[in-house]
């Protein structure tokens, strides 16, 4: 059971200050009822200095909807905000905005839209659609980006690790080294993004997934203080577990001493009538490593044996080692593909804190507020075109092409219908001299993205495991051409506006401008 403090600091109040002094406001102003739409959306690809992703995984979803349910205004929440008080030492809160809130502080009146967890999704395309009272969705932000930036940031890394993988073995063992509790989250992430198992032993058993681990230096350096040798301890670990024995073989010298007496403990396993697992390669060359493993294993007889490697591995790292063993197996006159195939990857540090890029610039924005029985588009500008938002009640589209290949995505009014245009002009967001059109004859598809999720807080979707948002990750990735999956200068997929909301944030940006007051002249 949680702490009195941790319900304090995870529930309700996991937001940011501002998010109730505004809700004050509207509730001083009499607009904290004020139906309002919100759109989530990031603005950018994570960028990780040396490569670039050319797409995003959604994530995180469903562990929002949980938070939501379970959030609201107990009166500890109450207390706590009545306790705080401004500058001049008067109640920060005033009395009647804290009745309010413990009387409707919770999210039971908030509907959602939402692109399902596993989806390729791309900058500027709302991936979670929030409508309700102005004043409690407002207060969401904060708490929803938590949740969906992390998700889709760590889900992300490792899809692209799986897919220079080649889809072999990874296994998650960033725990140790992540932020805090946050590598809960990280390790939902990276087994929707790619990794197949976690070291993390609590989450994995909630998702249903086997924790997986081998053991560490210290049990070998524990055998040596005590006057007893490597092969001591290999023997001691394989005779624990005999059907699932893994051994680290670089606490001394990996060739010389590590995976000779690994191979003695495999021999004696296997005339106990065991196979053994493999070894787990964690320092030095690991390239160079992998292949005089494989030769060592092989010629002692142990052809199927797994090579693991670790040790501050990501996508760019592991390309690397699969380049130089195609290059340097093949100076030697040996096949590099057999050795490939028995990789597998352990990918900790670098995943679960997402390397080079640590966070998702994911934003929430104000885009629609309902005033005398319609809908009208909210608005900001910005001295960065990229920066103002596409206001009002919008649908996503994902279109494809004669090839069943992903090709555009299309943020539409809804009232437009893209399946009963003969053409579909897409416009680039900010450029007025970008455009394309596609005829029906080039479409072969065209895909809703943004599915029901919440109606009034009440649930209308049914989350799905793990294993069927993996599945729904490889589909997406599958459509997508392999100059977005570029690990280096990926190609950029086209996310782009209807000409007819093209048209009508262009006349909204100019009746804003229009507006603004005029600097008077300096004087003479």
């Amino acid at each position: 059971m949680k702490s009195a403090q941790q319900q304090l600091a995870e529930g309700i109040l996991f937001t940011d200050e501002y998010q109730f002094t505004m809700a004050q406001m509207y509730f001083r102003m009499g607009l904290h009822d004020k139906p309002a739409q919100f759109d989530y959306f990031f603005r950018g690809y994570p960028d990780y200095g040396g490569h670039k992703a050319g797409y995003c995984i959604n994530a995180g979803l469903e562990w929002l909807v949980d938070w939501m349910r379970a959030a609201r205004f107990r009166r500890e929440e109450i207390d706590c905000l009545r306790g705080q008080t401004g500058r001049g030492g008067r109640p920060l809160f005033n009395a009647d905005f804290l009745a309010w809130l413990e009387k409707s502080g919770h999210f039971d009146a908030l509907t959602m839209r939402a692109v399902p967890e596993g989806r390729v999704v791309h900058p500027n395309v709302p991936l979670a659609v929030v409508t309700g009272p102005l004043a409690i969705a407002q207060i969401l932000e904060t708490s929803l980006l938590n949740h969906l930036n992390i998700q889709t940031l760590i889900a992300t890394k490792a899809a692209r690790i799986h897919d220079i993988c080649g889809g072999r073995l990874i296994i998650e063992f960033g725990t140790r080294r992540g932020h805090g509790k946050g590598v809960t989250a990280a390790t939902r992430a990276a087994l929707i993004g790619g990794a197949h198992f976690s070291s993390n032993v609590g989450i994995s058993h909630v998702l249903g997934f086997p924790p997986k681990g081998t053991h560490a230096h210290s049990m070998v350096q524990a055998f040596l203080a005590m006057g007893l040798s490597e092969l001591d301890a290999f023997r001691a670990f394989a005779e624990t577990y005999p059907d699932d024995c893994v051994l680290l073989v670089d606490t001394i010298d990996t060739l010389e001493s590590g995976i000779p007496n690994a191979i003695r403990v495999f021999e004696e396993l296997r005339r106990r009538g065991h196979a053994p697992v493999g070894i787990r390669l964690d320092s030095g060359d690991l390239a160079h490593l992998a292949i005089q493993a494989a030769r060592m294993l092989d010629a002692a007889g142990f052809p199927q044996t797994t090579i693991v490697l670790s040790n501050e591995l990501d996508e760019l790292s592991i390309w690397q080692i699969l380049t130089q063993i195609g290059q340097e197996a093949a100076r030697n006159g040996l096949e590099a593909q057999p050795i490939i195939d028995r990789l597998a990857y352990g990918v900790g540090t670098r995943l679960v804190t997402s390397a080079g890029a640590p966070s998702l610039n994911g934003v929430y924005k104000l885009v629609a507020l309902r005033r005398d029985g319609r809908w009208i588009p909210a608005m900001k500008l910005s001295d960065s075109p990229s920066k103002i938002p596409n206001p009002g009640d919008k649908r996503v589209h994902r279109i494809y092409d004669r090839r069943g290949k992903a090709t555009a995505d299309l943020l539409a009014g809804k009232d437009e219908s893209p399946a009963d245009m003969r053409e579909i002009v897409l416009r680039h967001m900010t450029e007025a001299r970008l455009q394309r059109t596609l005829r029906r004859a080039e479409i072969l598809e065209i895909e809703p993205l943004l599915a029901p999720v919440l109606a009034e807080g009440r649930t209308v979707y049914e989350f799905p495991p793990i294993e069927a948002i993996r599945a729904v990750r490889q589909a997406d990735l599958e459509r997508l051409d392999p100059g977005v999956k570029r690990l280096m200068n990926p190609h950029i997929y086209h996310v782009s506006l209807s000409e007819k909301m093209w048209q009508t944030k262009q006349k909204l940006i100019a009746s804003m401008r229009a507006n603004l007051p005029r600097a008077s002249a300096a004087p003479a």
